[in-house]
């Protein structure tokens, strides 16, 4: 690495236990030996009484130390060879970045490594796959600057965009071109950029309407909820929802008829459009959108497997509804925030088509 790179940057594996070996590792490299900081062991202990974490004074002798104000793992920036510096952080989120922007930073303007500046710039897509968005975009995936890295999570897919230049201004002139060609071939894929999330989305687009939402939910749990509430100020268009995941709560609460539950069953297309005009009707909302369907790992029938999930929509177009069959291999968690993702998604794509 030394022989291609002027800086490497390590996060984790500064801890006390055996595993973190990190700072040991270094050394051993350049056949360095580790010696303590008795002034980092009195700060250490000001925030632990235990010994094991002695071992986190220890660092190579010319090395500079960075403080972690938050943790008890300390940094470091050491210059083992000529032209070649090395910097360790620990691995919690918050304590590498309050300690990347209070002290690396101000280190590399310093020692003027910074003579580049880069932008990057988010963006978020549902409905495709990893695969079937880069053979979309296969060759923008060949730009030098800016350059784009995919990065798949369950049921979504992220690019970002990163372009460097001599300052932003002209950096996010790089990156533009690129989201405009990139949002040309994607069309409705794209939900959002940067912030944006598939529920703010949704927020957003009825906010702009002036109308409001409600759910109705069964094997997602409150999860389709979850989402939709924690977005700042969704209250003025998010009224609330029903968690029914007895057949009781779907008929006494949401208003589903005994008659359909016994004849098509809690997870069936007649159910969860009931749901969906149900919720809607008691909450007095524009829309509503209602999820039934089996998480498992248990309940599955001949007819019904694992994954089988329907999703119910209604508003002043009228009722629609779909079905989705996840695989059993995500497990119940997965299947779940599947769902939510399935829904939000299909309810996002109702509300465009319907501009």
């Amino acid at each position: 690495i030394s022989k291609r790179s002027a800086i490497l940057i390590t996060t984790g594996g500064l801890g006390p236990t055996p595993d973190d070996l990190t700072t040991q590792a270094i050394a051993n490299a350049f056949n360095t030996s580790l010696e303590e900081r008795p002034g980092i062991w009195d700060n250490i202990k000001q925030k632990t009484n235990s010994l094991i974490n002695r071992k986190q004074a220890f660092f190579p002798k010319d090395a500079l130390t960075i403080t972690n104000n938050t943790g008890t793992a300390p940094g470091m920036i050491w210059n083992p060879i000529e032209d070649f510096t090395i910097i360790t952080l620990p691995g919690v989120p918050s304590e590498m970045k309050e300690m990347w922007e209070n002290f690396v930073i101000p280190w590399m303007k310093e020692k003027k490594l910074l003579k580049e500046k880069f932008i990057s710039h988010n963006m978020y897509f549902a409905g495709i796959s990893e695969s079937e968005l880069s053979q979309k975009l296969n060759d923008l995936f060949e730009s030098k600057n800016p350059t784009i890295a995919p990065y798949a999570t369950l049921g979504e897919v992220q690019l970002r965009l990163t372009a460097k230049s001599t300052d932003n201004i002209n950096a996010q002139e790089l990156i533009n071109p690129l989201i405009d060609k990139i949002k040309e071939r994607t069309d409705l894929f794209c939900y959002g950029e940067n912030k944006d999330s598939l529920a703010s989305t949704i927020i957003d687009l009825l906010r702009q309407r002036g109308e409001t939402l409600c759910v109705a939910e069964s094997c997602t749990g409150g999860g389709l909820g979850a989402a939709l509430a924690a977005i700042p100020g969704a209250s003025d268009v998010f009224l609330g929802g029903f968690i029914s995941y007895s057949n009781s709560i779907k008929e006494n609460l949401v208003g589903v008829s005994a008659a359909l539950l016994q004849k098509h069953g809690a997870v069936s297309t007649q159910v969860v459009e009931a749901m969906a005009t149900g919720s809607r009707n008691k909450f007095q909302a524009n829309w509503s959108i209602a999820i039934s369907g089996l998480a498992g790992p248990t309940g599955e029938s001949q007819n019904k497997p694992i994954g089988l999930v329907h999703f119910g929509l209604d508003s002043p177009f009228g009722c629609t509804s779909s079905s989705k069959l996840f695989s059993p291999r995500h497990g119940r968690t997965g299947i779940q925030k599947l769902s939510v993702i399935q829904g939000l998604n299909e309810l996002r794509l109702y509300i465009l088509a319907r501009a």
